[in-house]
């Protein structure tokens, strides 16, 4: 069945030199830093002098952003179910929106933080939904799209309690916007992030071509030049489409 579930996927209509990446890792991986980076490079001119247009999940969109919001400031523990939907929900609308529309612009790069991968861990691992149930929800349209690329940020369980923790202790000193990580996901224990990690290890299992693991226990700028050596292999290699 998991097989025949993953033909269902596909890259999505783009333009000339355009591409859709995304940025996985469990809380903590540094995925936000590195965004940063990420659009000065591409938008170099030594570097493609790419468009870039980087968005977020849950948001992205009106939408997304009143569910983010909803499902961030969660008391009471969701349902495996419903927390598949929401995100599913929030997704398809943000594909439909902005991404695919903008992956009809040439010369583009749409840089998601989070996407099918992170349901994959947090839903269909994590919260025991099951890896294939997940996949049943994306296999049809807009959500049978995936990335032509996915950097995913690797770290432990432990290094990612211990980022947290150091987040929260800053946080306290120095006022936050309010976009920062989930208390509802940063409430979980270690053993739901160890779920997280197998979820991430069994999407890479599932998609091996499109993630590219980066060791996100080195330093920002390690992190980022191993992304970097990544992108270089991709575009070298044709950026394979499906």
């Amino acid at each position: 069945m998991q097989e025949q579930l993953l033909t269902c996927f596909v890259h999505p209509p783009v333009a000339s030199n355009t591409f859709f990446v995304s940025l996985e890792g469990i809380e903590g991986a540094g995925k936000s830093t590195q965004v940063k980076g990420l659009v000065e490079y591409w938008s170099d001119p030594k570097h493609g002098n790419y468009r870039v247009i980087t968005l977020r999940e849950p948001g992205g969109t009106d939408f997304g952003e009143a569910l983010r919001r909803a499902i961030l400031n969660q008391q009471t523990p969701l349902t495996p179910l419903a927390e598949a939907y929401l995100f599913a929900s929030a997704r398809a609308q943000l594909l439909v929106e902005k991404i695919l529309p903008a992956l009809l612009m040439p010369n583009t790069i749409v840089l998601l933080d989070r996407y099918i991968d992170s349901s994959l861990s947090y839903q269909g691992e994590g919260s025991g939904l099951g890896i294939d149930n997940i996949l049943k929800i994306h296999s049809i349209y807009p959500l049978y799209f995936i990335p032509h690329i996915t950097f995913y940020l690797q770290i432990t369980p432990e290094l990612s309690f211990e980022r947290q923790l150091l987040r929260q202790q800053k946080s306290t000193t120095i006022p936050t916007t309010g976009s920062g990580t989930s208390d509802y996901f940063e409430r979980q224990s270690v053993t739901f992030y160890r779920k997280l990690a197998q979820g991430m290890t069994k999407s890479v299992e599932l998609f091996p071509e499109r993630i590219r693991v980066i060791p996100g226990n080195l330093s920002v700028d390690e992190v980022f030049a191993a992304m970097i050596e990544q992108w270089e292999l991709f575009i070298g290699g044709g950026g394979r489409r499906l």
